[in-house]
């Protein structure tokens, strides 16, 4: 019979809502211990989804025995020390991306890990979405052909405060980081590093947060179009073409539920379910592999975070965005 890993989460905001819903849906998973610096917080949130302890500081949770895994969803700027930190306490780590603010962070966070030894992952769920990957081995299958270009964004739009976390550049907020992301990770899950990379970004004059970017990222057959900006919507199909037709990733890309192979004109959709919210996937491949022992996922390892932040870095870099912490 399988062991019950027994979950922390550190900072129970909004996104830590929805993974701790779906921890209720994973077999041999349960949330134990919730961590807020607002102990009110803690309590309200153990109390919703049947943790049996909450703690008014992180540390306690660290201390707790009992908490085999942490998830990590504080913001971006905490994220290395909070995870190094849980690592030291020799807690496995599931940590909100992106993993650090910078390549020099996530370097010495999987340096952690591996000193530990004790499993860690940037928390890319829609690397386990049943639909990504399912995208994924119809284009390693030939179905397309060979892919040779994408176009993909992340767009919302509101009315943003520039007191709240999103336009705050001390909190590293704007568009690349916290959802540009998603378009740069299937860039790179489809063609891999590129050869080079040519971005812009639009700067909120009063934060200097990124409200906007876009790059075009070279590769040896293949070019990605991507982009994000928190100032507008688009309908966010993704689509990848191939020299023998394409693949259109329903709208929400990122979490959506199916796909449309076109080749030349006839069209086939696909309806691939996911559970839950979409965040059981990846707790089901955490779970499995601490339970063999492994420090890293095979679907998202250390190296791919590596890389991940690697083309981030050099976006920032190219539109001009410099964290005042950094």
């Amino acid at each position: 019979m399988l062991k019950t890993l027994k979950w922390g989460i550190i900072a129970p905001g909004k996104i830590a809502q929805k993974f701790a819903f779906d921890l209720q849906l994973v077999e041999h998973n349960t949330l134990y211990a919730v961590a807020s610096r607002n102990i009110e917080k803690a309590t309200l949130f153990a109390s919703k989804y049947g943790a049996k302890k909450a703690y008014g500081s992180y540390d306690e949770l660290l201390n707790d025995e009992q908490v085999d895994v942490v998830y990590i969803a504080n913001p971006h700027p905490f994220h290395a020390e909070s995870t190094i930190k849980t690592l030291n306490a020799g807690k496995h780590v599931l940590c909100e991306k992106p993993l650090g603010i910078n390549k020099l962070e996530v370097q010495s966070i999987i340096s952690a890990s591996t000193a530990n030894n004790r499993f860690m992952m940037e928390a890319l769920w829609s690397r386990f979405n049943p639909n990504i990957i399912a995208c994924l081995d119809k284009i390693r299958e030939g179905d397309i052909g060979n892919p040779n270009h994408l176009t993909a964004d992340f767009t919302f739009s509101g009315n943003h405060s520039n007191e709240g976390r999103l336009l705050n550049i001390d909190l590293a907020g704007g568009s690349l980081l916290d959802v540009g992301i998603y378009p740069v990770f299937l860039s790179y899950l489809i063609f891999g590093k590129p050869k080079s990379i040519k971005a812009h970004g639009i700067l909120h004059k009063t934060t200097g947060v990124d409200t906007h970017f876009s790059a075009s990222l070279l590769y040896d057959n293949a070019i990605a179009q991507i982009s994000s900006n928190i100032m507008s919507q688009s309908d966010m199909v993704a689509k990848i073409a191939g020299t023998k037709g394409a693949i259109y990733i329903d709208s929400r890309w990122h979490e959506a539920e199916g796909h449309t192979i076109q080749i030349e004109e006839k069209k086939v959709h696909y309806k691939v379910p996911k559970i839950g919210h979409g965040y059981c996937h990846e707790i089901i491949d955490c779970a499995n592999c601490i339970r063999s022992g492994k420090i890293q996922s095979a679907l998202w390892s250390h190296q791919n975070s590596i890389d991940l932040i690697s083309i981030l870095d050099e976006i920032r870099a190219q539109i001009g965005l410099k964290y005042p912490f950094e």
